[in-house]
């Protein structure tokens, strides 16, 4: 496979970035190629690169541009997206009305799949992981109807829900995680795929106490993404989407033994002018996060290409830190609970 010409640069915080492609071909590397037996997923301007087993709590999945730079998710991948033209042409200038812009969205977790994948905020690179608590793999429960994950779930890069800040509205601090996205498009994605999201609206889930904002976007490549302007737009089109996003968002933690979690504004969406003010305030509290004006809370801020952050580090030591991960190898097999149903 020849590697495709990458058309922007990754550059001083926002830069130009272009539309993503849903490709999810899949290279294998052989042993005698590199160090370490890898497996690479490809779109349009990142690589995804896999280490350790899946299902397993050593598995991870590293990101790199595709002149095969390792790059960090969360601090590398620019906020917003521009469309690009072919041909050389230049970008298109973004539209003069903010909540029109395309943001990029890192799929974490695919639709219909359980395991609670997340971006590693606390290792170097943030590599996409499994989440661990006591000792055990992360699944989300299946909530009777439905199954997993009833959205491609992910986190918008360059954002972070401050765990000092205190929202006015809702009185609750930052859940210290990038923001989290909801893709409702009818593609399924698979973990590390970046896709541009036009935002719709945004939901204000309290989790435990801490603001747990959850953006509610569509794939801008999705069919449907042209007719879908709104969060009415959703509620008149999608008969039930919504409530049942609210529904799952309330009970998913229940079969753990967890109490129905909270939300602001009574559990009512907020439109997307709103939406896109929370993510301008996330990011303005992450570019805090980047320039070491705040305490970072644990994340690790190691990035290779936020020119005015003392957290930039080498191509090289990017590269080492993901040398030292284990070997891609096979997956192990799943628990026969991950499939069970819950009815709450």
């Amino acid at each position: 496979m020849r590697p495709m010409k990458l058309r922007y640069s990754l550059g001083c915080w926002v830069t130009l970035f272009g539309s993503f492609s849903a490709s999810r071909n899949k290279v294998v590397t052989q042993a005698a190629a590199v160090p370490h037996l890898c497996c690479f997923r490809k779109t349009m301007h990142y690589q995804t690169e896999e280490r350790g087993h899946p299902n397993s709590p050593d598995y991870r999945i590293y990101f790199k541009t595709s002149e095969g730079k390792y790059i960090s998710p969360f601090h590398d991948i620019p906020l917003r997206a521009e469309i690009e033209q072919d041909n050389d042409v230049p970008a298109k200038k973004p539209k003069k009305n903010e909540s029109e812009v395309l943001f990029n969205m890192v799929v974490e977790v695919p639709r219909w799949s359980n395991a609670k994948m997340e971006i590693a905020t606390k290792e170097p690179l943030n590599p996409i992981k499994q989440d661990v608590k006591k000792g055990k793999l992360r699944y989300v429960a299946n909530i009777f109807p439905h199954k997993g994950y009833i959205w491609n779930y992910g986190a918008i890069p360059q954002t972070w829900e401050d765990p000092n800040h205190t929202d006015k509205e809702t009185r609750c601090c930052g859940d210290n995680d990038p923001i989290d996205v909801c893709d409702i498009g009818t593609q399924v994605c698979f973990p590390g795929q970046v896709i541009q999201v036009k935002v719709l609206g945004i939901l204000a889930m309290i989790d435990e106490g801490e603001m747990d904002w959850k953006v509610i976007a569509i794939n801008a490549k999705d069919p449907d993404a042209k007719n879908l302007n709104s969060i009415d737009d959703v509620f008149k089109s999608r008969p039930g989407h919504l409530e049942a996003t609210v529904d799952w968002f309330r009970k998913y933690k229940v079969p753990d033994g967890k109490p129905e979690n909270q939300f602001g504004f009574n559990g009512q969406f907020k439109d997307k002018d709103f939406a896109v003010e929370v993510i301008k305030s996330t990011h303005e509290h992450w570019r805090a996060l980047m320039q070491k004006q705040i305490n970072s809370g644990g994340i690790e801020c190691k990035n290779v290409s936020c020119c005015e952050s003392p957290f930039k580090f080498s191509a090289d030591e990017a590269r080492d830190v993901v040398q030292l991960a284990p070997a891609f190898g096979g997956a192990y097999p799943l628990s026969p609970e991950v499939d069970k149903w819950h009815f709450v």
